[in-house]
This record gives C-alpha cells, structure tokens and sequence, in this order.
C-alpha cells in the first residue's frame, strides 16, 4: 500500500473528523507534488554530456580501461566506472575482462 493509499484510506475512515480529512489531504498533495519531480538535475545533465564525450573518445581512440577514461576527462575513477556501466547497460558500449583488466569498447553493430 502506498502512502497515499493510506492517507486516503485514513481520510475516508475518519470521514467526520475534518481535522483528520485536512491533514491527510494535504499530506496527499505534498505526495503528488513531490512524484512531479521528474526533471533531471543539474549533474545528471552534466553526465548525459560527460557520457557522450566518453563514448566520442573510445569511439575514437579503441579499447579503454576506466582509468584511462578518468586520466583523460580528469575525474574520479567511480565516476569513470558508473559512466562507462551506464553506456553498457543503454548497449552503447562493450565490457570484457583480460587477465582481471576490465576494458570497454564501443558496442559491435554502432
């Protein structure tokens, strides 16, 4: 059950209690203003870009190690790893293992 199921479940059950019906019914309205939120922020819109430089860069250049993406971009080497993950997961780029070195390379068919 969501939390607004719940408030509007409580707001029904104490019908008569106006105090009640108020409370839950904003408490409601906070929920439903809080869900509309769906506009990326200000980093993520950063990283969309980041992202397309990345893969412009091994695009370019062959098979990458994340630290070579981190060197060259100069940020963290997290970073790195969670853009390249997410560039594998869209199918936007390949992810293999040599002697325990993960490499990434632009998916085969792009």
């Amino acid at each position: 059950m969501t939390k607004k199921e719940m408030f509007s479940m409580i707001a029904t059950v104490n019908a008569d209690n106006a105090e009640i019906v108020e409370f839950c019914n904003h408490e409601i309205d906070l929920l439903n203003k809080k869900s509309g939120r769906k506009a990326p922020t200000k980093t993520q819109k950063e990283n969309e870009g980041l992202k397309e430089d990345i893969w412009a860069f091994i695009s370019e250049n062959g098979i990458k190690r994340a630290g070579d993406v981190a060197g060259y971009f100069n940020i963290s080497g997290q970073k790195a790893s969670a853009l390249l993950k997410q560039l594998v997961d869209t199918g936007r780029l390949d992810k293999f293992t040599e002697k325990r070195v993960t490499y990434f390379k632009v998916a085969e068919g792009l």
